[in-house]
């Protein structure tokens, strides 16, 4: 083997130093460079991107307040509009409700007096149908004919003691 041969050690050592030279020279100049170039590229856009991130953050946060406060402005007004809403139904509903009221007591009072038109309409018809009868039963009993007249105050004076009684 010729690199374990002691008198070729000198020669070795001379292409080993110079080989070794070439290299680092080679490297030196061209390959390590390019390293560095890449490495500061990598780093500038490690930067570039950490800021970029550092912006979208502030923008994100930016952005997330605002959307709070739209939605809080949004719920404020949505509530102000449903307070508004339900104002306005009770208004409408109390006018309703008293139009209503209006109209109920104005057909009562039709009614009631419609029920008193009839009462006394029937009074004055019961009165009449008592003179009649009371012509007729005396007259079948007694044997007697009653004038009307006379009939009609009876029958008065028996119907005003009758509601003196109800009374």
């Amino acid at each position: 083997m010729p690199q374990i041969d002691i008198s070729t050690f000198g020669y070795q050592i001379f292409w080993l130093f110079v080989t070794f030279a070439v290299l680092y020279f080679f490297m030196a100049k061209r390959g390590l460079p390019k390293v560095a170039e890449v490495l500061e590229e990598r780093e500038e856009r490690i930067t570039s991107d950490l800021d970029q991130a550092a912006k979208l953050r502030e923008e994100g946060v930016e952005l997330e307040a605002a959307y709070e406060k739209t939605l809080a402005d949004a719920k404020a007004s949505a509530s102000q509009s449903i307070k508004e809403v339900r104002e306005t139904m009770k208004s409408s509903l109390e006018d309703r409700r008293a139009k209503a009221d209006a109209d109920i007591a104005k057909r009562i009072s039709a009614a009631e007096d419609a029920v008193a038109k009839a009462k006394a309409d029937a009074m004055v018809e019961l009165e009449s149908i008592a003179v009649e009868a009371c012509q007729a039963i005396v007259g079948k009993v007694a044997g007697v004919e009653v004038d009307a007249a006379a009939a009609k105050k009876a029958v008065k004076a028996q119907l005003t003691a009758q509601s003196g009684k109800d009374a």
